[in-house]
């Protein structure tokens, strides 16, 4: 997967990337998802194509439970969150609705660079500058989960969660 990466810096609240103010949008997504991270950058819904990356530091998506900043960010077409690290609360809402969710350092990205990203070798790269980041490559099951949109997809299209072969 290939796109350009968003930076922002860390602590970035669910409140940030799904702004409180409009949670009133919460009964229609897509137009929620317009105003994705719009608290953190104004300008970002707007300048990102689908498979674009959002690049943070630490604690990314601190705050609430909801399951609607991840969601948005999905559905606005993110095609991967890279940060330091993750509330633990908004990564395992990432997984469950199918956003890669890749913990890594990302001290040699910068806004605007271009990464190509493989999951299955554990290597992003970064187009721009050349570094090389190595992650732990992702298990054969949360690629399935992935590629079935989540967990809850996962066990509507197999009627329960099932390892592949």
């Amino acid at each position: 997967m290939q796109g350009k990466a968003f930076k922002f810096g860390d602590n970035i609240s669910t409140d940030h990337i799904a702004p409180g103010r409009l949670y009133h949008l919460r009964a229609d997504l897509n137009e929620f998802a317009k105003h994705v991270l719009e608290d953190a950058d104004e300008t970002f819904a707007s300048r990102m194509n689908k498979g674009d990356f959002v690049v943070a530091g630490n604690n990314f998506g601190l705050g609430s439970s909801r399951e609607h900043a991840p969601r948005i960010m999905k559905i606005a077409g993110v095609g991967a969150v890279l940060a330091k690290s993750f509330a633990r609360i908004f990564y395992r809402n990432a997984i469950n609705i199918g956003l890669l969710a890749i913990e890594c350092d990302t001290d040699s990205i910068d806004d605007g660079d271009e990464l190509d990203l493989n999951i299955e070798k554990g290597i992003i790269t970064n187009l721009t500058n050349g570094a090389i980041i190595q992650i732990e490559p992702l298990p054969p099951v949360m690629i399935k989960l992935l590629e079935d949109g989540g967990l809850v997809e996962h066990i509507k299209k197999n009627g329960d969660f099932k390892l592949p072969a």
